[in-house]
């Protein structure tokens, strides 16, 4: 029996850094590649942004929004909710692909949608704990 969580010990802590690592990449990929383009404004988010209509504040509302999401990635209490609602960008985004931009990039979002569903899952344990804190802030 000592033998068998011995062994399991290792991969346990191997999964967990393998999750740190995801979250740090997936975390990086959005603040650096994603929002920041559109924070600074740069042509080929605004283009796109033009493109749909939305304008500056749509650019600007999303990359502030993907920068907070790659930010709370990061935070323990925060992780789980991050990764959900940054998959609702993706979900978002795969649409807004599909339609304005005839499915041109639209694997993008689906494939961040998968280190961040399982993030969520993973991480979901935290919602109790940011519920708590939460509840003790109100009361």
């Amino acid at each position: 029996m000592a033998e068998t969580a011995a062994s399991t010990a290792p991969t346990a802590r191997t999964a967990r850094i393998t999750l740190r690592v995801v979250q740090v990449l997936v975390a990086l990929f959005f603040a650096v590649a994603s929002a920041s383009p559109k924070l600074v404004g740069h042509s080929s988010a605004a283009d796109s942004f033009a493109t749909m209509g939305w304008g500056d504040a749509g650019m600007y509302t999303i990359g502030v929004l993907e920068l907070a999401g790659a930010v709370a990635l990061l935070i323990p209490v925060l992780q789980s909710v991050a990764a959900t609602a940054l998959g609702a960008l993706m979900v978002g985004a795969f649409v807004v692909q599909l339609t304005y931009f005839d499915g041109e990039n639209a694997v993008t979002p689906l494939i961040l949608l998968v280190p961040l569903l399982v993030i969520a899952r993973v991480r979901r344990e935290h919602n109790r704990e940011l519920l708590r804190l939460v509840r003790a802030r109100r009361g």
